[in-house]
């Protein structure tokens, strides 16, 4: 079985402290191997591989057999080959949680999810597990891409269509009125400053847009921009709320599939925590295994805070007394969802008709300007 030694936990007196404790042991494993990127495969492949691996063990071929199978379905030249590395481990003699650790391609919580499920006899369900959870990511993400993705086109078109105006359109109004001579209206001046400025800058703009997106993407792990935008976002009205609710249905998505593993509590608030990367949350964490660990129930140390909503902390009582938490995780995570999915298709037709209006208004404005300087030169030949 792979070492994976995650009964040490040290208590951190406060949120920096532990920010910095990640950097050793134990938890900059963990960090390490969840990381999103290339280090692993990606959500959907991960979904098909364990309901594919799953299903063939539960018809009875064995493991080797399946691997076998599952590699030759592969597609991508790089996953087969990982698969056909792993499958020559566990050939060597590894299990099968050992050869996915030693790949580097798995996160800690699934090798220690496949490692309990090999000690206990329930690898099985536990590759349905792990592909129920990769299942829900993927759906919960799509569906929210499926709900922004037509506004989003209409925004850059937007964009893109006052960008045209105001580098191309605007200039050739200019230079016919700079042949009219005479005092142009304030409005059409404003804007055909407006364009020079964009023709002069537009370049320069580009660089500096490239520079922050950069920025942005080299500092999106520190702590101090997690910090910064996890709280900037959140007071955003209904987006601040709708990411709350994914991050905390992907908390509940993890517990149930941690905790239905068997793994004690404590445990799978640790591993749980190091899968999402949402600081709001995953700073409560820290203080909520303090609480567990000096004796509180979990439903006790979730109340200090305000993100849990009331009736998931009553949900979670309820859990603990009949000992049934995984259930009312997957209950909880479900009901997440179904409001995610509402909210993301009420925000999209909300921002849809606002982005019309808006480009509407804009493209008005400028065509306004354009041509009231025409309407006055014509109504003075009159």
């Amino acid at each position: 079985m792979p070492s994976i030694d995650i009964s040490r936990f040290e208590k951190k007196t406060n949120q920096e402290s532990a920010a910095k404790d990640n950097k050793n042991g134990l938890t900059e494993f963990l960090n390490k191997d969840i990381s999103l990127g290339k280090k692993e495969l990606n959500d959907k492949t991960k979904e098909y591989f364990y309901l594919e691996l799953g299903s063939l063990l539960q018809a009875g071929v064995n493991l080797k057999s399946s691997m076998e199978l599952v590699t030759a379905s592969q597609e991508k030249r790089k996953d087969k080959e990982l698969l056909q590395q792993i499958q020559e481990d566990i050939i060597s003699g590894s299990s099968f949680s050992k050869a996915l650790d030693k790949s580097g391609k798995f996160s800690i919580y699934e090798v220690f999810s496949i490692q309990i499920g090999e000690e206990s006899g329930k690898l099985i369900e536990v590759l349905h597990d792990l592909s129920l959870y990769y299942k829900n990511k993927v759906n919960q993400r799509r569906k929210i891409q499926s709900a922004l993705t037509y506004p989003s086109i209409v925004l850059m078109t937007a964009f893109g269509a006052i960008f045209f105006m105001l580098k191309f359109v605007v200039p050739m109004f200019g230079d016919v009125f700079k042949q009219f001579g005479g005092q142009l209206p304030l409005i059409t001046q404003y804007i055909i400053s407006f364009s020079k400025v964009v023709e002069d800058y537009w370049i320069s703009g580009f660089i500096l847009t490239f520079i922050i997106v950069v920025t942005f993407w080299r500092t999106r792990k520190t702590l101090r921009f997690r910090q910064l935008s996890s709280s900037l976002i959140i007071k955003i009205p209904v987006v601040g709320d709708l990411v709350k609710k994914i991050y905390m249905a992907r908390f509940c998505n993890a517990m149930r599939l941690l905790i239905n593993a068997r793994l004690p509590l404590i445990q799978s608030i640790s591993l749980a925590r190091q899968m999402l990367g949402y600081y709001p949350i995953e700073t409560t964490l820290y203080n909520i295994e303090e609480e567990i660990l000096k004796g509180n129930s979990l439903n006790q140390s979730m109340k200090q805070f305000k993100i849990y909503p009331a009736k998931m902390i009553q949900l979670i009582k309820v859990g603990e007394e009949t000992n049934k938490l995984d259930h009312f995780f997957q209950v909880l995570a479900e009901q997440s969802m179904k409001e995610i999915e509402y909210q993301t298709t009420a925000l999209s037709s909300l921002i849809e008709p606002f982005i019309m209006l808006f480009l509407g208004l804009i493209v008005g404005l400028i065509m306004i300007a354009m041509y009231l300087p025409m309407f006055e030169l014509s109504s003075g030949f009159q």
